[in-house]
C-alpha cells in the first residue's frame, strides 16, 4: 500500500531540488513513487501545480499507444498519439494517484510564497530518503505513515 507524504519548503526551488534528489534514488532502486506534485503559492495568491504523470497514468498511456496503433493502421501516428491520450486517461481515472480535492486542501492552507512537495510512495529504502531530506529544510505537512516514520523525517529536515 502507498504511503503519502507531504512536505513543506520555503520556496519552490527547494521543493523542486528535494523532489529531484529522491528521484535520484528512484532511479537507483532505492524508493518507488506511484505519484508526485509541487503546489507553490505564489506571492500573488496564485498557484502554480507541478504533477508529474503518475505510474498509472504512464502505464494507461503505453497501453492506448499500442492499442492505437493496432486499430488505426491507416493513419498510425494519429492513432497513437489518440491512443495516448486516451489511456493515459483511463490511467488518470483509476484514481490511484494524489487526489485532486487534497492538493486542493492543502493550497488553502499553504501561505503566500511557500511549496508543497506530495509524495505518493510506494516502497522506500528509509535510511537512504532520510538521508536525501537531511540535506533540505522543510516541515511535514501531512503524511499517512507511522508516528516514528513521520518523526524521523522531522527531525530530518530539521
Amino acid at each position: 500500500m502507498s504511503q503519502l507524504v507531504v512536505l513543506g519548503f520555503d520556496t519552490e526551488e527547494q521543493a523542486l531540488e528535494a523532489l529531484k534528489s529522491l528521484r535520484r534514488l528512484e532511479h537507483d532502486g532505492r524508493i518507488s513513487f506511484e505519484d508526485t506534485a509541487v503546489v507553490t503559492h505564489g506571492l500573488d495568491g496564485k498557484f502554480q501545480v507541478k504533477n508529474e504523470a503518475s505510474s498509472t497514468t504512464e502505464t494507461g498511456a503505453a497501453i492506448g499507444a499500442i492499442l492505437g496503433g493496432f486499430i488505426t493502421f491507416m493513419f498510425p501516428v494519429a492513432g497513437i498519439a489518440v491512443g495516448a491520450l486516451v489511456g493515459g486517461g483511463i490511467g488518470a481515472l483509476m484514481g490511484r494517484g494524489v487526489s485532486g480535492d487534497f492538493v486542493k486542501d492543502v493550497k488553502e492552507e499553504l501561505p503566500p510564497g511557500k511549496s508543497a512537495l506530495f509524495l505518493l510512495v510506494r516502497g522506500a529504502d528509509r535510511d537512504a530518503a532520510l538521508g536525501v531530506l537531511r540535506n533540505f529544510k522543510g516541515d511535514v505537512i501531512q503524511t499517512t505513515l507511522d508516528p516514528d516514520a513521520e518523526d524521523a523525517i522531522r527531525n530530518a529536515l530539521k
